[in-house]
């Protein structure tokens, strides 16, 4: 009896052993613990210093006095204390009455400063002072593959938070009047109606980029104007009302160059501006520019990237000839174009 008593005992502390053994988290285990548990600290902790700065926007075309359409809702994101807001021109175009709503619940009436339908970025001010703000980060530091978090208020569901990873970067998305929208992050972050115009943020709590639009239908697929599309884009509206940019008549792209052709043709940049199309009877298509070109230089300084452009042509005098220096399958040539300002369309 005694002896079956003790090997019971026995069964009992070898189960025990066992039991431990399974819940104790091995060495990997552990490291993915850790892993998770500072995904989630950054995550919180860029939530809680952004998404205070995170609005509702209500617009409509109801006469004074009255309530807006609450339908037409998006998001913005407040980025200087006196009530300025970015957001999407989508959000906010043509519509006589504005409102937003801080996430404390207070609710403001807003105008509407300036719009770019270029980029479908819009600057509003909210009827108010002393509110929390975001900082624009440095859209160019982005990489594939970096944690991003989208903040806005889909569906009406205010401050909610949806995390994702850098797709690609130099997308082009064409915005609802048509118009090709360059130089767009790709990400994973879910968005849904309703996050348009808010924020896209890193681990660090800036704001690298204004969510724009969803793919209907799939999955796992976003796109974002990036920050320093948005802060160029601030800095006009601010200074003129509206975005003055010369006109050339191209849409392009960022393109890799090639270190072999770079080389060979002395181009320090490692990459160039491809010009996907040309558009008929516009200055570029009257300068001799073809689909195809790449543009490596602008008055003799390199440039790389659609935004090194739009900048350039923001400062120049528009009526004034410019020289693209041009690279035509193996050829450089200089090609002598003249900007004309570019019609902002209602």
């Amino acid at each position: 009896m005694k002896k079956t008593f003790e090997k019971t005992l026995k069964l009992i502390d070898d189960r025990a052993v066992q039991l431990a053994q399974a819940v104790t988290p091995s060495p990997g285990q552990t490291k993915d613990a850790e892993l998770l548990d500072a995904y989630s600290r950054a995550v919180i902790s860029v939530v809680g210093m952004v998404g205070p700065t995170v609005v509702s926007i209500y617009a409509g075309n109801h006469q004074r006095n009255a309530e807006p359409d609450q339908a037409a809702a998006g998001s913005g994101v407040i980025f200087a204390p006196d009530g300025y807001i970015l957001t999407n021109d989508h959000v906010v175009h043509s519509s006589k009455q504005l409102r937003v709503t801080l996430t404390d619940g207070s609710t403001m009436a807003a105008t509407r400063v300036g719009t770019d339908p270029a980029t479908d970025l819009a600057v509003v001010r909210a009827d108010s002072s002393c509110l929390p703000f975001s900082s624009l980060g440095d859209s160019r530091q982005l990489i594939p593959g970096q944690l991003v978090i989208a903040i806005g208020n889909p569906f009406g569901f205010q401050s909610t938070v949806s995390t994702g990873v850098v797709s690609a970067l130099g997308r082009a998305l064409r915005s609802r009047d048509g118009r090709l929208i360059e130089n767009i992050i790709q990400h994973t972050a879910p968005l849904n109606p309703g996050n348009s115009g808010g924020p896209l943020v890193d681990s660090a709590g800036a704001v690298v980029g204004i969510n724009t639009a969803i793919i209907l239908m799939a999955q796992g697929i976003g796109f974002a104007v990036p920050s320093n599309t948005a802060r160029w884009v601030v800095s006009q509206i601010l200074t003129h009302g509206r975005v003055r940019r010369g006109f050339l008549g191209i849409a392009g792209r960022q393109r890799p160059l090639n270190r072999r052709t770079a080389r060979y043709h002395g181009i320090q940049n490692d990459s160039v501006i491809e010009v996907l199309s040309v558009d008929r009877g516009g200055p570029a298509v009257r300068a001799g520019l073809h689909m195809g070109d790449f543009i490596v230089a602008v008055n003799g300084t390199e440039v790389s990237s659609v935004d090194d452009l739009h900048r350039f042509l923001s400062e120049w005098p528009i009526g004034e000839q410019i020289v693209l220096t041009v690279i035509r399958r193996t050829e450089r040539m200089e090609i002598h174009v003249v900007p004309a300002e570019a019609e902002q369309r209602d």
